[in-house]
C-alpha cells in the first residue's frame, strides 16, 4: 500500500504539474533518495504523451504538447532540479559542518558512518569521484552535502554536477520517453521493483533494531563486569 501509494502520488505530481514536478522532486533528490529515478521516468512518459490524465508538456506559457521539443524540456528541468538541489547540499553541508550533520544528520539520511564513508571516498577519488557519484542511482543523493562539508570548491563542484547531471538526467527521462506506449506495463512491472525495495529497507531496519537493542543488553554487563 505505501508503495503503492508513493508511485500514485509521483505519477500525479509529475501529471498535473509537468515540468515543475521533475524540477521539484529532483532538487529534492539531490539531498534525499526519494527515488528521483521514478521522477525522470514519469516525465520521460510525459513527454512522450502516453502518461494518463496529463495535457502535455507546458514551461511559463509555452506549450510543447509532447515530442522531441517536450523531452529536451523536460531533460532540461531534471538537469537543473538536480543542480539547485546540489546548490543547497553544498551549503548544507559547508556552512552546517560535521558536528550539525552528526547531531541532525538523520534527517537527510546522513549518518557518522556515511560521512566516513564519504571522506574516504573524496580523499581517494576526488573530482572523479564526484562526477561518478553523481550518475550513480541512490548513490547522487549523497555527493552535494560531503562536497561541502569537505570544502571542494563550489564552482568546481557545480560544474562536476551540471555534467553529471545532464549525462543522468537525459538518459532516464530517456528512457521513459523511448518505453512510449509501453510505459503501462513497465510501470505495473516497476512496482514489484519497489517492492522489494521497501521489504529490504524493512528487513534493514528490524536489524538496526536487533543490534541497537543486543548492544544495550551487553553494555549494562560490561559496566557490571568493570566494577
Amino acid at each position: 500500500m505505501l508503495v503503492a501509494s508513493v508511485s500514485s502520488s509521483f505519477t500525479s505530481a509529475v501529471a498535473n504539474h509537468g515540468v515543475y514536478a521533475v524540477f521539484g522532486l529532483l532538487a529534492l533528490g539531490a539531498i534525499l533518495p526519494i527515488g528521483s529515478e521514478l521522477a525522470a521516468l514519469l516525465g520521460g512518459a510525459l513527454a512522450a504523451g502516453v502518461l494518463a490524465g496529463s495535457n502535455g508538456v507546458s514551461v511559463f506559457g509555452a506549450h510543447f504538447g509532447s515530442g522531441a521539443g517536450a523531452y529536451i524540456a523536460m531533460a532540461l528541468a531534471a538537469t537543473l532540479g538536480y543542480l539547485l538541489g546540489c546548490l543547497v547540499g553544498w551549503l548544507i553541508g559547508r556552512w552546517g559542518g560535521r558536528e550539525l550533520l552528526e547531531r541532525h544528520g538523520r534527517w537527510f539520511h546522513v549518518t557518522p558512518e556515511r560521512l566516513d564513508r564519504a571522506d574516504a571516498w573524496f580523499r581517494r577519488w576526488g573530482r572523479p569521484g564526484v562526477l561518478i557519484g553523481t550518475l550513480l542511482p541512490v548513490v547522487r543523493s549523497f555527493v552535494a552535502i560531503p562536497a561541502g562539508l569537505f570544502e571542494m570548491p563550489l564552482l568546481q563542484f557545480l560544474g562536476l554536477a551540471l555534467i553529471g547531471s545532464a549525462i543522468w538526467s537525459f538518459a532516464f527521462v530517456g528512457i521513459g520517453y523511448a518505453l512510449g506506449a509501453s510505459y503501462d506495463s513497465f510501470d505495473h512491472s516497476f512496482r514489484y521493483v519497489e517492492y522489494a525495495i521497501v521489504l529490504a529497507i524493512l528487513v534493514g531496519a528490524a536489524y538496526l533494531v536487533y543490534r541497537r537493542v543486543a548492544a544495550a543488553k551487553v553494555t549494562p554487563r560490561a559496566d557490571d563486569s568493570s566494577g
